[in-house]
């Protein structure tokens, strides 16, 4: 498989003020690009029998991957699954509006309300310790329990069997020209562009999340599945 920078699904000016152009050009075409090239330079010395995995797959099967090249598979697959994903939980006309009556459900269960939910995800990626990611994320099971995780580099909940639902970025690169060491306020001004209709359709399919791979293959975008 050649693995693939997707494109946007907006302008790189789409989601300001919330994130400007400049920091949505270096961020997908410098970063994230970077990490799609890296994955594939590392592919060409993996088995025949893992060439044609997708990037999700291998972050779900790390234990196949050789041992010589799996920290490598994992950082740049990881940057390239968990970018491809935060460009689709992220829309110009985002707003909890689009939240579904099940998620909305869950979110209440779990964490009382919408409010503090996005209080507690805030605070988990306010103190991360370095660089990383904060995630809304669910068990691969069927029920209604949802978790905030945080992970360091690139790792992915992917490779821990959880179904990741929502994330947000806590590398530097994703805030800094912007809101430079106000990490607080870039959370804080992220929810208005969140595409809850994404989160939503991600939660609706956790319980069968290969049902929603086979979905994003048939569409023909299988790396912006995430």
């Amino acid at each position: 498989m050649k693995h693939l920078l997707p494109h946007l699904p907006y302008i790189t000016s789409a989601l300001e003020p919330h994130i400007d152009a400049r920091t949505m050009k270096l961020h997908h075409g410098k970063h994230h690009a970077s990490y799609v090239k890296a994955l594939n330079l590392v592919m060409l010395s993996a088995p025949p029998a893992l060439q044609d995995k997708s990037a999700s797959w291998l972050l779900s099967h790390l234990n196949e991957v050789p041992e010589n090249i799996r920290t490598e598979v994992r950082n740049s697959a990881g940057g390239h699954v968990n970018h491809s994903m935060l460009w689709k939980v992220m829309t110009p006309s985002g707003g909890v509006g689009a939240l579904s009556i099940p998620l909305a459900k869950a979110i209440k269960h779990n964490f009382d309300s919408v409010e503090k939910f996005q209080d507690e995800f805030d605070e988990a990626g306010r103190t991360l310790f370095g660089n990383g990611w904060v995630w809304l994320i669910k068990s691969s099971d069927n029920n209604e329990k949802l978790e905030i995780m945080t992970t360091t580099g690139h790792d992915n909940p992917l490779s821990r069997g959880y179904v990741p639902l929502l994330l947000n970025d806590v590398w530097e690169h994703a805030y800094y020209l912007k809101y430079e060491n106000q990490r607080s306020n870039y959370f804080r001004n992220w929810w208005p562009i969140v595409n809850w209709e994404e989160v939503s359709r991600r939660f609706d399919h956790s319980a069968d999340p290969a049902e929603y791979h086979a979905e994003m293959i048939e569409k023909g975008n299988l790396e912006m599945f995430g």
